[in-house]
């Protein structure tokens, strides 16, 4: 090995300008990961609005429904997140609110609704998002809130269409059936609608 190529990492190829990864692991990034780096997803992950302006600004907003790999929009990771402004730019960029993921079929309201974001659930909603659609398991938005006893989620999901609250996933649970508090099961009975 070169005393240059040795000084640069090189893990023994003979080549001066071979900047082996097995050298130094931490450098290591997948062609998936630079991906996801550059697109919009790790902004809108990690809430960086600065970032995630100047890329739809260079994209002219084309990639704001663009997938990773997973199938996920930048629009499923900021609401899973939390990030509600965010969540306010992508949908200023026309982001699908009704997305799906192409494994689970999850939309971002299901994700949000699963952590319990009840502001960024409010905002989908009023951007028309669906609070009937089902995942690959059948279930709704109202289902995810349900089984992690989200009780302000549940309350503005209900609100937003009573009947959902009867809506049975693929093994025939309804959203009460899934809560584990008294209190989340009280609203879901309480706002229901008698079927």
């Amino acid at each position: 090995m070169s005393q240059h190529g040795a000084a640069h990492g090189c893990s023994g190829c003979g080549e001066h300008n071979c900047y082996s990864h097995a050298a130094n692991p931490s450098v290591h990034q997948t062609l998936d990961e630079l991906d996801f780096d550059r697109g919009l997803w790790s902004s809108a992950l990690a809430g960086d609005n600065d970032d995630l302006k100047r890329k739809l600004i260079h994209s002219k907003g084309t990639d704001v429904n663009k997938v990773d790999k997973s199938g996920y929009t930048a629009l499923h990771y900021a609401c899973r997140n939390g990030q509600l402004e965010t969540c306010k730019i992508l949908l200023t960029y026309q982001a699908d609110v009704n997305a799906t993921t192409q494994s689970s079929k999850a939309t971002p309201l299901h994700r949000a609704s699963y952590m319990g974001h009840s502001e960024i659930v409010s905002l989908l909603l009023q951007h028309n998002a669906d609070p009937r659609s089902a995942d690959c398991d059948g279930m709704t938005p109202l289902h995810k809130a349900a089984e992690n006893d989200h009780a302000e989620t549940v309350k503005i999901l209900i609100k937003a269409n009573p009947d959902v609250a009867n809506v049975k996933d693929n093994r025939f649970r309804k959203p009460v059936d899934l809560a584990k508090s008294d209190l989340v099961r009280t609203i879901l009975s309480s706002m229901a609608p008698d079927h």
